[in-house]
């Protein structure tokens, strides 16, 4: 499979209470009407988890995120109780009163997943940690209890992975030497909690790289006879996940001609064009009297590269050069042109509005920064994320994984990116005015070339 800018559980880049890592589905399990849930604070927390869940109302999980869990995203969490149908509790495995772990299966994706819940020591207690991670097939729950010794052996293994892959080596000695300088300070020591340590890891490393793609992530599972990591996909695990991304439509929600004769379409993600690219050609065939044109990323958090510069090749008459992508282990450098020829129409002469907000990153980061750098498009909205490293998994010793920024693009008209910045719009207003001020403005410029014609 292509390298994805962001591919770990669909959003790595943010530090996420809930995370639904991308795994594949054995047999599934089966809720159980008699699961008592503890009265304890913990419980009471997954009880309004679970339930603002399962209505995937937006104003319910707004309200369960301001009353305990005021560091999470109600959009998020809405998007992800989407993406899943919400939870049947099939099991409690380990009840404390600040913390939980549990077993719940996806009423509509139909995958079996382990939870982990932590509170904060407050009064009242705040969620901490919630993690919703799915299982392999065949996986066996583990969730160990971290000693001295395995803290020291995932220390290791990550300092490793950083060394060999990340795109900038004295980066990586700097976010080392500070993972080195807290252990020797006794931060971690009292640390027991797969998840707890990988997100400290995390946010330690990313206090000094400030790298959005940077991740780790703790599996409480062992697969049978063999821990050694992350392994290509099988066959099966391919058909799978073909199925998981024609069941979400490859994230195209939106596709309509709105008032003005102007094409309006809204994704997520650029999913692989193996999978996806015959959606997109549907989509972009619906447009294809359009007098212009607006492409929607305000919750696009990126993809493969891949489909990014097929998607950029409707919008170009002549063979273009948008990108570079450069890697650090062989520093080699693949070159993204537009495609010669893409299926139906192109729209070389429409005007072209990218709407974006803080959340755009990535993949959906590179679409508008080659049209912005191309002037191929006008930018409205907020400036995004600032997430341009493409990631890839790598183990890290018993039980983590860490996803390592191992590439960099370079844009053959600036020569940089938009690591760390952003891309500024061209025109700034919030994300929730962008639709309306981008259908003003395409509005303008259509009644302003018909006069002229």
């Amino acid at each position: 499979m292509s390298h994805n800018f962001f591919r770990a559980g669909r959003r790595n880049r943010a530090v996420a209470k809930v995370v639904l890592l991308i795994a594949l589905l054995t047999a599934p399990l089966c809720a159980r009407a008699d699961v008592t849930i503890p009265d304890t604070p913990a419980g009471h927390t997954l009880q309004a988890f679970l339930t603002a869940m399962n209505s995937g109302d937006h104003d319910k999980i707004a309200a369960y995120v301001k009353e305990f869990d005021p560091k999470n995203n109600a959009d998020g969490l809405t998007g992800f109780a989407a993406q899943t149908g919400g939870f049947n509790l099939v099991s409690i495995l380990s009840s404390a009163p600040d913390r939980l772990t549990f077993m719940v299966h996806g009423r509509a994706d139909n995958i079996d997943a382990y939870g982990t819940l932590q509170l904060e020591s407050t009064a009242p207690p705040r969620v901490k940690q919630l993690g919703i991670r799915a299982l392999p097939p065949g996986a066996k729950i583990d969730d160990i209890h971290l000693d001295a010794a395995l803290r020291q052996k995932t220390i290791d293994a990550v300092s490793k992975q950083l060394t060999d892959h990340y795109v900038y080596p004295d980066v990586a000695a700097k976010m080392i030497q500070a993972v080195r300088d807290h252990q020797a300070h006794g931060d971690y020591n009292s640390i027991t909690n797969g998840n707890e340590f990988a997100g400290i890891l995390m946010r330690d490393l990313r206090a000094v790289s400030h790298d959005g793609h940077l991740f780790v992530g703790y599996n409480p599972y062992i697969m049978p006879g063999d821990s050694s990591g992350p392994h290509a996909p099988s066959p099966a695990d391919e058909a799978r996940f073909r199925a998981e991304l024609e069941h979400d439509n490859c994230s195209f929600s939106k596709v309509e001609i709105l008032s003005h004769n102007i094409g309006y379409v809204k994704f997520g993600e650029f999913a692989p064009p193996e999978y996806c690219a015959s959606t997109v050609t549907a989509a972009m065939s619906f447009l294809a009297h359009a007098d212009a044109i607006i492409f929607d990323l305000r919750e696009n958090h990126g993809g493969d590269p891949q489909m990014v510069d097929f998607m950029v090749s409707y919008l170009f008459h002549d063979s273009t050069h948008i990108n570079d992508l450069t890697t650090r282990l062989d520093n080699d450098t693949h070159q993204y042109w537009t495609l010669p020829w893409v299926p139906g129409p192109r729209f070389v002469d429409q005007p072209v509005y990218v709407l974006t907000s803080h959340e755009t990153f990535s993949g959906g980061e590179e679409f508008t920064f080659d049209l912005k750098t191309q002037k191929r498009a006008t930018i409205v909205g907020e400036t995004t994320g600032g997430g341009a490293h493409p990631v890839r998994g790598m183990p890290a010793g018993d039980h983590f994984t860490i996803g390592v920024p191992f590439a960099r693009p370079i844009n053959p008209i600036t020569k940089g990116d938009w690591e760390g910045t952003g891309v500024e719009p061209d025109v700034k207003v919030s994300a929730a005015d962008a639709l309306t001020t981008a259908e003003k403005l395409a509005t303008e410029k259509l009644a302003s070339k018909n006069k002229t014609e």
